[in-house]
């Protein structure tokens, strides 16, 4: 069994490298579904058949040792060598091999269960999002807020909220469901979202817009002015370049499902959001890949609702919740 857990954990480091380096996309999910089976396996065979095996051993031991003493008594040898208290220990010691397995199973399974249905951490990785979320913000979702779903498959199996204009939600991109992305929800199913010379308007509405004061990008070493979105009841801030064209580049529009609801010109886009869908776009409009070039988010796409930053090692002023 030591041969078989030194394997295990040598495929385990293999593929921890290869996803580390950039050789293939890891699924966390699914990797912690398998860990949590194995060490299962691990911590069910020590309870019922390892951990049973060396305790029988140890009494056997001390039985030998009693019937030896016994023995020697009888021969009046009253004195006797020997301490097997320390052989007793090593006896029912549990091996390496099981030690990190079925002893981290406890831990494990907690994680598991925690991140499948409770929460999940996850690291803004580009400035999409900026001036909300910005790169290397460290941020907590709830993935039960929009439903209880099974883990790996992510299949919805009791309702709870609907997403609403304005959260801002994790999911597995429409092009890669292997990959997760953040972004803000402005179309709900049935919607007509339209994004013209840079004013966003849902259902024919112009949603209100006010301009702030200027925001520092420190990764583009741009300023760029920011304004005050409010969508639906939230109120967030946003980022415009101006002097970006309000168009979509037709060689960036991705040939999505349903492609056929959107219209695309010059000063823009619109899109008619389908049931069961969502358009999002990201705070950083002239610096986000969203729904304007890739389509909608399917309801089965959807991980949680991001809503705090627990941690920012170049910013700790920046841990709180957001909007």
């Amino acid at each position: 069994m030591s041969l078989i857990t030194g394997l295990l954990y040598a495929a385990l480091a293999a593929y921890l490298g290869g996803w580390y380096l950039g050789h293939w996309h890891g699924n966390f999910s699914l990797l912690l579904f398998i860990l949590t089976v194995v060490t299962l396996a691990y911590w069910l065979a020590e309870k019922f058949k390892f951990r049973p095996d060396r305790e029988a051993a140890a009494v056997q031991l001390v039985e030998q040792d009693q019937a030896r003493r016994v023995s020697l008594a009888t021969q009046g040898i009253g004195d006797v060598d020997g301490n097997i208290g320390i052989a007793r220990d090593r006896l029912l010691m549990q091996p390496w091999w099981l030690d990190w397995t079925a002893g981290l199973f406890p831990v494990i399974c907690a994680v598991f269960l925690m991140r499948s249905f409770l929460f999940e951490p996850f690291k803004i990785p580009s400035g999409s999002m900026i001036p909300t979320l910005v790169v290397g913000d460290l941020i907590l979702v709830n993935k039960f807020h929009y439903g209880i779903r099974l883990p790996v498959i992510n299949q919805k199996v009791i309702d709870n909220n609907d997403p609403q204009r304005g959260d801002v939600i994790v999911f597995r991109y429409p092009v890669n469901p292997d990959l997760d992305y953040i972004k803000r929800v402005v179309g709900l199913p049935g919607d007509t979202v339209a994004y013209i010379n840079k004013q966003l308007t849902v259902n024919g509405q112009p949603v209100e817009l006010e301009a702030g004061s200027e925001y520092y990008d420190a990764d583009s070493l741009r300023y760029a002015q920011q304004y005050s979105e409010k969508l639906g009841n939230l109120q967030h801030n946003i980022l415009i370049d101006r002097d970006r064209p309000p168009f979509v580049p037709p060689q960036a529009i991705e040939d999505f499902p349903m492609k056929e609801n959107c219209s695309y010109s010059g000063e823009g886009m619109v899109c008619q959001v389908p049931a069961g869908h969502y358009f999002v776009m990201g705070d950083n409009r002239d610096n986000s890949q969203d729904s304007r070039y890739w389509g909608f988010v399917p309801d089965r796409n959807l991980v949680g609702k991001a809503f705090v930053i627990w941690m920012n090692f170049s910013d700790v002023k920046r841990i709180g919740f957001f909007h």
